[in-house]
């Protein structure tokens, strides 16, 4: 049973990961769905992705949840029954939840090379200037989630990354920093923090009231 570490973010917030090691009928036989997550479990057509879907549903377990006490608002955003905030992500080898009393979103990605060559479509690439290879795609990963994360909380249709979302400048050493929503004639500040766990970026963000 590979939980894999409880991150407390403060006294009400914690990221709870779950490494995926399992195979699917492994894990098929020790979650319990409703009919509508069978239905979308069989709806997908990576093992990869119906194994992060149901290492979600393992660490509810783990936390005294159920697939029974998720569900989906019509935007697609996750919440649970008792009124707890949940983000969710996964991405390959990880799948992760973070429950909250007060709504927050999560990012995990997988650092890849790629995330360079795409930064301009999503980021101010001046960000990422003077900085070596390794530590380009890190940061680069890192101001995805933070996008990632936001658009989460707010999730709305119409925002964009590159034109909506901006991260003030941060140093990777920093783990935290600020971020601003810019949408529909509103601005909203958010904070967030990231770490790095294996080969990975975990980011999560929250509105500052």
């Amino acid at each position: 049973m590979p939980f894999y570490k409880e991150i407390i973010i403060n006294d009400t917030t914690s990221i709870y990961l779950w490494k995926i090691e399992e195979d699917f009928n492994t894990f098929f036989r020790q979650v319990q769905l409703k009919d509508t997550s069978l239905t979308r479990l069989e709806c997908m057509k990576s093992e990869s992705h119906q194994n992060g879907f149901l290492a979600v549903r393992m660490l509810l377990q783990y936390l005294q949840y159920s697939d029974f006490d998720l569900y989906y608002d019509d935007f697609g955003k996750p919440h649970l029954k008792d009124g707890k905030h949940i983000s969710i992500s996964h991405s390959q080898d990880f799948s992760a939840i973070l429950i909250s009393n007060t709504p927050m979103g999560i990012d995990l990605e997988i650092l890849k090379d790629k995330i360079v060559t795409i930064a301009p479509r999503f980021m101010d690439a001046s960000h990422l200037e003077n900085l070596e290879q390794d530590n380009k795609i890190k940061k680069a990963t890192v101001i995805w989630g933070i996008k990632e994360s936001i658009f989460k909380i707010k999730n709305e249709r119409g925002i964009s990354f590159p034109k909506h979302i901006f991260e003030k400048p941060f140093h990777l050493n920093d783990k935290r920093g600020f971020a601003q929503l810019r949408f529909n004639n509103l601005i909203e500040e958010y904070c967030f923090q990231f770490e790095f766990v294996d080969n990975y970026a975990l980011v999560c963000a929250f509105q500052n009231k």
